[in-house]
């Protein structure tokens, strides 16, 4: 259905049931007997027959959009529809662009790691805790490893002490089959 200068999509059901955008009613969409009206100035126009509200909003070369359809009786607002629309997603991609999505980044080490590796995840989850994400360390237990767990332990204590400046432990050192793991989170900035 084509209304004024915005193409609205209508799906039709076997039984001739017509089923618009879910966001909002319009224009001919509105099908209650009596609506509350607003200005597109937001003034209180009173209440009305749906009819009279799209005549006037027809006069005006604007579209009548339901904004409250649970009130009693519902409000519609006349608006320029497809400008309102234009807005709107405007606002959601900025609010897109400025959400930062935390990841959970993940170190994996054997008990057996050399110190100069060990301490370049350490520098690797550092970087990952200051850009905001979570971070994962695990160890991996291989064959006879796993009857000498406690160096595992120990080793993911001394990771978290070397990450304590930035981060917290979310989750103490778990065995987990053959692997043990814990979280760190980074330290919210006040």
């Amino acid at each position: 259905m084509y209304v004024g200068a915005v193409w609205h999509p209508l799906f039709i059901l076997s039984g001739g049931v017509i089923i618009s955008n879910p966001a909002h009613q319009i224009n001919e969409e509105i099908r209650d007997k009596e609506v509350r009206l607003i200005s597109e100035d937001s003034g209180q126009l009173g209440i009305m027959s749906a009819e009279k509200a799209l005549e006037i909003a027809v006069e005006h070369g604007l579209d009548l959009v339901k904004i409250a359809p649970n009130s009693v009786p519902p409000v519609c607002k006349i608006m320029d529809y497809g400008k309102y629309r234009f807005e709107q997603s405007k606002r959601e991609k900025e609010a897109r662009r400025n959400q930062h999505v935390v990841e959970i980044k993940e170190i994996r080490m054997s008990p057996s790691i050399g110190e100069n590796d060990f301490n370049t995840k350490l520098k690797n989850a550092q970087k990952f805790l200051r850009e905001g994400n979570r971070v994962k360390v695990s160890v991996r237990f291989r064959g006879r490893e796993m009857a000498h767990t406690e160096i595992g332990e120990e080793l993911l204590v001394k990771f978290a002490a070397g990450c304590s400046d930035i981060a917290a432990m979310d989750k103490n050192p778990k065995l987990d089959g053959r692997h043990m793991s814990m979280f760190l989170s980074p330290k919210s900035s006040k």
